[in-house]
């Protein structure tokens, strides 16, 4: 079963996204944390990973980079601020071919049942910004990632 992700823009700097998973809350959170199933899922537009170093715990960084056909590959780095397992993820991002500054990113994961809610509220650091990032696609590119994410979750399950 596929779920919609939900969208909103509770300020003028912040998009929040919605997902509900059919799978625990532990396994979400390691998905969104283990290199190899992020690999697996954090793709859009058949953009594949070919960076991803991950250090999950406060203070430890991460990089992404995807290979963009015919262009320059596409980067983002940040710092976790808070790890929680399995419950918050809070990190700082920034985009290495855009100088938007950077955003911070809160996720949340509530079990009900075994299904769990992922809540991601991304505050950047402008409303311009912002606005530019929900022009970019962010929420079809968001779907599709969290539709790979969902398949992942199957196959780990």
């Amino acid at each position: 079963m596929t779920n919609a992700t939900e969208l909103a823009t509770p300020s003028d700097r912040e998009v929040v996204l919605t997902r509900v998973f059919n799978a625990p809350r532990h396994l979400v959170f390691d998905a969104m944390t283990t290199p190899k199933l992020l690999e697996r899922w954090l793709i859009a537009n058949g953009r594949p990973m070919t960076v991803c170093e991950v250090d999950a715990r406060a203070g430890g960084a991460y990089r992404f980079v995807w290979q963009v056909a015919g262009k320059r590959d596409v980067g983002m780095h940040g710092v976790h601020r808070e790890v929680e397992r399995p419950s918050r993820i809070v990190r700082t991002e920034a985009w290495e071919d855009w100088d938007a500054g950077e955003t911070i990113s809160t996720s949340v994961l509530t079990e009900d049942r075994g299904m769990t809610t992922l809540t991601t509220t991304v505050l950047f650091p402008s409303k311009e910004v912002r606005d530019q990032v929900l022009k970019s696609g962010m929420a079809k590119g968001a779907g599709e990632s969290y539709d790979h994410l969902e398949r992942v979750l199957t196959d780990v399950a």
